[in-house]
């Protein structure tokens, strides 16, 4: 295998932890603080669990640039999803949802990450040439398999979450319990 799709590889294998990472530090947040998500904030998480799926396809079946296309899909979705909750709260005053973390709230954060992904995967499909003509997939390490599964847990985490936050009916867009936990 040529050394720049390992190299890529790799580096998705870095996309899903740092997916994971943001996925995990707003599951943390929901728990510590109390604060539920609110319904777009939940798509928010739903954009993160989808921006996973081109680095997991790449892990497993080789760098190819479609894997990046869905990267900058997913990225857009989410993209729009968090300016959306942002102008929702822009006018002067208004103290927005949820508590600020480092001074902006998470769908600003989120925004951040969505943008940063769409930088990312540009990048990778400007250098990628080389890494695209690799005709198997690449022998995976456990570093690249665990990114897959960790990020796989946090989704089905997050989904159990929202099942018990609004059980088979429409979210509430103030939550403040779970409806499946009394």
């Amino acid at each position: 295998m040529d050394m720049s799709a390992k190299l890529a590889v790799t580096l998705n294998a870095l996309a899903l932890y740092a997916i994971s990472g943001v996925l995990a530090f707003a599951f943390y947040w929901q728990f510590a603080y109390s604060e539920l998500p609110c319904p777009l904030c939940l798509l928010q998480r739903v954009a993160f669990c989808a921006l996973a799926v081109g680095p997991i396809l790449a892990i497993r079946h080789g760098p190819k640039p479609q894997y990046y296309g869905l990267v900058i899909l997913a990225a857009l979705l989410g993209a729009i999803i968090s300016s959306r909750q942002m102008l929702l709260h822009i006018l002067p005053g208004d103290a927005g949802f949820g508590s600020p973390f480092l001074g902006a709230h998470f769908y600003t954060w989120a925004f951040v990450a969505f943008v940063v992904a769409i930088l990312a995967a540009a990048v990778m499909l400007a250098i990628g040439q080389r890494q695209f003509e690799v005709v198997r997939p690449p022998a995976t390490t456990a570093f690249e398999r665990s990114a897959i599964w960790v990020v796989l847990g946090l989704t089905m985490l997050n989904a159990l979450s929202v099942f018990l936050e609004c059980g088979l009916s429409a979210c509430p867009s103030n939550p403040v319990h779970y409806q499946l936990l009394g």
